[in-house]
């Protein structure tokens, strides 16, 4: 992408940030040294190693976000910053600046809402191995649950629109947030691209902040939230086929004695099986009911996206004030 068709645009660079002074300093020349038009942010979610003065003397603009947790930081930087487009990457290093011209590129010339920087090699080069395993779970229980919209869904690296920055409802407190993202484009069916690109490796002296099994464990929360959430007729409908086969499993063997013997002396057994089956039929009802108020859900939240406007037509509206205030002047 050419520099003069940048320049017109409000491009911001959000770098959320937790002990990465090893690094950030580089990154922040990087990206200044990639996108001179655009402002760098660094938002400092309680660092202990002088990461925001690295920031700061790098020439970011530096802003701290007390509650821990990247989906807190990504909230308040979605909230803070007005753009017309976002480039949100790691303080870590491990993506490459000279990738965010491409990123911005695509977005613009597809008409995306979000750009999404895949990492090469990221299942060879995942830190430790049960974060290879974790990203290859997770991303394989995301298109079964949502769809075939990505194929990486907790890459850090991405562009997006301010469309999409201001109509997502963040509710994530950590690394999930990602996966959040990756919902809400599935959900909206807003349109989205994919781009490969290379993954680095994090230099001496920067550690990972991501637990394999803790955050593992609060992604999966995440996803039966999401789940319950945006599809509750498939979430609720599964709860309903395992009462469902439960209640059966229960009454078979008393339901064969009653055809043999005539009686049913194992009543508690048999009364249990009709409270499953009965629950069974109650899941399934509340599937049905809170499917449609999802749908009205996103409706809504379409709506309010198609409310927002477009880059480009944000810049015509400009440029037709600023020609409106030229003739009022002459």
């Amino acid at each position: 992408m050419s520099r003069q068709a940048s320049s017109h645009l409000d491009i911001a660079v959000l770098l959320p940030c937790y002990n990465e002074a090893a690094t950030i300093g580089e990154v922040v020349s990087d990206f200044r040294a990639a996108l001179p038009e655009a402002k760098i942010y660094v938002y400092d979610n309680n660092s202990t190693d002088g990461t925001a003065l690295k920031a700061m003397l790098a020439g970011a603009t530096v802003v701290r976000e007390r509650r821990q947790g990247k989906g807190h930081v990504v909230r308040r930087m979605f909230c803070d910053i007005d753009a017309d487009i976002y480039i949100m990457a790691d303080g870590d290093g491990t993506y490459g600046p000279a990738d965010a011209e491409e990123l911005i590129r695509t977005l613009i010339t597809e008409r995306a809402d979000m750009v999404v920087g895949t990492r090469r090699g990221v299942h060879d080069d995942a830190g430790r191995q049960g974060h290879a395993f974790g990203n290859r779970l997770f991303n394989q229980l995301y298109r079964l649950l949502f769809g075939n919209d990505f194929t990486d869904i907790l890459s850090g690296y991405r562009a997006f629109s301010r469309r999409y920055v201001k109509s997502f409802p963040a509710i994530s407190g950590g690394f999930e947030i990602e996966t959040e993202m990756s919902v809400h484009a599935s959900r909206l069916r807003l349109p989205v691209i994919e781009l490969e690109l290379d993954y680095g490796r994090r230099p001496a002296g920067s550690e990972s902040k991501l637990s394999t099994f803790r955050d593992g464990f609060k992604i999966l929360r995440m996803f039966a939230l999401l789940m319950k959430e945006t599809r509750p007729f498939a979430f609720f409908a599964l709860i309903a086929v395992a009462f469902l086969a439960l209640g059966i499993l229960f009454a078979a063997p008393v339901v064969v004695e009653y055809f043999q013997t005539g009686l049913v002396p194992r009543m508690p057994t048999w009364v249990l099986s009709l409270c499953l089956v009965g629950l069974s039929f109650v899941s399934f009802a509340g599937g049905v009911i809170l499917d449609s108020v999802a749908q009205g859900r996103n409706e809504l939240l379409r709506l309010h996206y198609l409310s927002l406007p477009s880059i480009r037509s944000r810049h015509r509206s400009e440029a037709a004030e600023g020609d409106a205030q030229e003739r009022d002047a002459a």
